[in-house]
């Protein structure tokens, strides 16, 4: 599939270049076949790339050949504009359903959404071609990976890393960068085949993510109405049924999903420390902490000694959860961000890299996390509003390929 995939992304150039050595089309029609090729192929990248199947998100490292040979700025920022949003195409659905709102609403908000990702890949294209071009794609790779603007990296091809070099680690990301770098020169003619033959071996001998023995994730489906519902009373005994019977077959450490312990309060810890007094195992769950002038979304790990705050989310979901703006309103119940605190937590003796749904998408938080030696991935979500759309298949296919890039255990927990 790859090399056909290779070759008909070859043919089309080699097509152009005949056709003007014959003279038999006109520069402008040549270069309006060469801007609409162009763009498909964004909007192939990012669809194909970011179809919930980890093993296609090599496909995605092809967008910086199609953004990087757009014949102009103008055709580089619709390629950029088609690969955003082909991999985020959920969106609009889930915005409808979280916000209560029109489907139109959605849809504005997809938009929007790209508008941070389209502007740096528009203002840094480049006619130059060689280093310099590389250096731009660099720059733009750097800025849509750490806060500010990173805050909407979605949709990074380097995520591919952990599929092409499964073990390499930071070896395999650089292979990757560079790789994605010769994309935006004449070395892509190298780069794509490279890319290709790396993909299909991956996916010849492909293993999932390691997992340790006693550790377990439980996946819930508990429906929500509307945002800002929280887990009830009913929910709780459910949630502690499930824990009962994952440790009844052994598991020593239970993860939940996002939002699965609902309000973080004394009467909500005393009801699982209570529930957890007779078991030896260890639960971390997703809460939510009030504060005066906003609230935390958490992993809390429990016992029935006890508990304590595990981890305080680095990137809440923008818009829906962090609202910055409110800080200088005056208006209260905004999510807290907590950047780059916090990235390792200490569960059972082991150094796991703490991820909390919408971080599961962008580059910073895992990579921080594993620069400071983590052993193991935890990953937790709350999809329910996603409406049968595949961003939480997206979510597990991006934390996969992370986990396997560094060799690391991963346990996932997402109420679906």
């Amino acid at each position: 599939m790859w090399l056909l995939l290779t070759q008909d992304i070859l043919d089309p150039f080699r097509r152009t270049a005949l056709l003007d050595w014959r003279g038999k089309s006109s520069p402008s029609n040549l270069k309006l076949a060469r801007s609409l090729f162009c763009i498909l192929g964004g909007m192939a990248t990012g669809t194909i790339g970011w179809s919930a199947n980890v093993l296609l998100l090599p496909v995605g490292m092809l967008f910086p050949a199609f953004w990087a040979y757009a014949p102009s700025r103008s055709v580089a920022t619709l390629v950029a504009a088609a690969h955003f949003l082909g991999a985020s195409r959920g969106l609009p659905q889930g915005a409808s359903i979280f916000f209560g709102s029109q489907y139109v609403i959605g849809l504005g908000l997809w938009v929007a959404a790209s508008l941070i990702f389209v502007a740096v890949h528009s203002a840094l294209w480049t006619q130059q071609s060689g280093w310099q071009r590389a250096l731009r794609y660099f720059s733009a790779t750097v800025l849509m990976s750490l806060p500010p603007l990173g805050i909407m990296g979605w949709a990074s091809p380097i995520t591919a890393a952990g599929v092409l070099f499964p073990g390499w680690s930071w070896f395999g990301l650089a292979a990757t960068a560079i790789l994605l770098l010769a994309m935006t020169t004449n070395l892509w003619r190298i780069a794509v085949p490279v890319v290709a033959g790396f993909a299909a071996w991956s996916a010849a001998v492909w293993t999932e993510p390691k997992v340790i023995k006693g550790w377990i994730g439980i996946n819930t489906t508990f429906r929500y109405e509307e945002a800002g519902q929280h887990a009830g009373y009913a929910q709780q005994l459910e949630t502690i049924a499930l824990v009962r019977k994952a440790a009844g077959h052994g598991a020593n450490v239970i993860v939940l999903p996002e939002s699965a312990l609902g309000l973080w309060t004394p009467t909500t810890e005393r009801l699982w420390t209570d529930a957890l007094s007779n078991s030896p195992v260890t639960v971390i769950g997703g809460a939510t902490i009030i504060h005066r002038d906003g609230y935390d979304t958490v992993m809390v790990e429990l016992s029935g000694n006890g508990s304590r705050v595990l981890y305080r989310e680095r990137m809440p979901v923008p818009v829906s959860m962090w609202q910055p703006w409110r800080r200088f309103t005056g208006d209260g119940g905004r999510a807290n961000a907590y950047f780059f605190d916090n990235p390792i937590a200490q569960v059972a003796g082991t150094r796991v890299v703490p991820l909390i749904c919408y971080e599961q998408l962008i580059i910073w938080p895992v990579l921080q996390s594993m620069a400071m030696g983590s052993e193991m991935i935890v990953a937790i979500s709350n999809g329910w509003w996603t409406g049968g759309s595949n961003i939480t298949d997206i979510q597990r296919a991006s934390v996969t390929a992370w986990a396997k890039l560094f060799d690391v255990p991963l346990v996932m927990a997402v109420n679906e």
